[in-house]
């Protein structure tokens, strides 16, 4: 993989990432930025740790940084505190749209739905989903549902490039209409993909260099690709930057283009005395190759029995559910599948007041879980880091 430049991040990344500091799920009520959103949301979870509100907020507001893992933290977190709220399931799914893994998010989008949540809260994440999956119909329709939502603006701009991934240029562009009326510069961007997507890259390199002078030559290879990719190649690179390149995948962004959104969520925090541990940093990435037998990603101690447990212990969460019964069979399913990357990996229940969680560890530190995580996220496996309290029975799997 390579990182092909910040101009591509001009042209492809803002189109996803550049919708107003409300838009984006209204994470915040003020006209602020992600950064100074997320620093609020962190303060208060800094006061109470189990804020619902503010879970979802900074999750949202991490979303919108681009840190996808911080985001997915704070809507486990929101999940734990409020399991019968659709929005910490629409932002898991959100989440696992960002990086690219439309088919884990599905699941999320429907538990949403079931949980009571309209179709106009999750419809323009689930209609990219839908679009990375080729499946543009599905897609198109979600965003219909979004426009009179909190996200109307980017499901506009995702249905005109979905329409035009379809071939309707002349519908894509009525899509844009209303954004270019108010002079969007999402939109114009979107405007230059919709007229490469549909065969017409002079055009488009015209469109881009009005909106960015003289980054037409260095983006003009890209926009003449566009017409000849698949449909889900297409949605991939026009909403997430990302390009095939020879076999492999070249990323057409590195970071959003918006000014605030250049610190990390961990930058944006880390002035904050006495919350460090809300957002860890990333982990580096790790080969989806490791050698499971070294112990830097292997579980700690095993846990304690049913009479209690330590708490602040590590566990990467699997599965949850009302059920108990079914997480051994859910636990199965997932070592049959993954059995070198699971080999001598052990399941827990983590029994709750109103679920039960699948739960592998205890991991050593954040690090080791993260990494852990990511590898399972390698071969489709979601996993999301929990800490168990005083109070949570953990048991192996089986003897619950």
């Amino acid at each position: 993989m390579r990182v092909i430049g910040a101009v591509l991040a001009c042209a492809g990344a803002a189109v996803v990432m550049s919708a107003p500091a409300t838009a984006q799920g209204s994470y915040s009520p003020y006209a602020e930025s992600p950064a100074a959103a997320l620093a609020r949301y962190v303060r208060a979870l800094a006061s109470d740790p189990k804020d619902f509100s503010a879970l979802v907020g900074a999750g949202r507001a991490a979303l919108e940084l681009d840190d996808n893992q911080a985001a997915a933290g704070f809507f486990a977190r929101a999940d734990d505190a409020n399991p019968r709220s659709p929005l910490p399931q629409a932002g898991m799914g959100a989440v696992s749209v960002a990086i690219g893994d439309a088919r884990a998010a599905l699941p999320y989008f429907t538990r949403a739905q079931q949980l009571g949540a309209p179709v106009a809260i999750f419809g323009s994440d689930r209609g990219l989903a839908y679009d990375l999956l080729g499946r543009q119909r599905e897609a198109q329709a979600d965003y219909r549902a979004a426009l009179g939502g909190a996200d109307g603006d980017e499901a506009r701009r995702r249905l005109a490039l979905s329409l035009a991934i379809s071939g309707d240029r002349a519908g894509a562009l009525e899509a844009l209409s209303p954004l270019m009326a108010k002079g969007d510069p999402a939109a114009a961007r979107a405007r230059a993909f919709v007229l490469a997507l549909t065969g017409d890259p002079n055009g488009a390199m015209v469109a881009i260099d009005a909106a960015m002078p003289g980054s037409w030559a260095r983006v003009s290879p890209f926009l003449q690709k566009l017409p000849g990719l698949p449909a889900a190649q297409k949605a991939a690179a026009v909403n997430l930057g990302i390009f095939p390149d020879a076999g492999d995948t070249a990323y057409a962004y590195s970071a959003p283009v918006q000014s605030y959104a250049a610190p990390t969520a961990r930058v944006a925090t880390d002035r904050l005395a006495g919350v460090d541990d809300y957002l860890q940093p990333p982990a580096a990435p790790a080969p989806v190759q490791v050698a499971y037998n070294a112990p830097v990603t292997r579980p700690s101690a095993p846990a304690k029995s049913a009479s209690g447990s330590t708490p602040g212990k590590i566990w990467l969460q699997l599965a949850s559910g009302s059920n108990a019964a079914a997480l051994p069979g859910q636990f199965q399913r997932i070592k049959s599948r993954n059995a070198e990357l699971m080999d001598g990996i052990k399941g827990y229940v983590a029994k709750g007041p109103d679920r039960s969680r699948l739960v592998i560890g205890p991991f050593r530190g954040t690090s080791d879980a993260q990494i852990f995580a990511e590898d399972l996220g390698s071969v489709g496996v979601n996993a999301f880091r929990w800490t168990n309290s005083e109070s949570d029975q953990i048991v192996p799997l089986g003897t619950e």
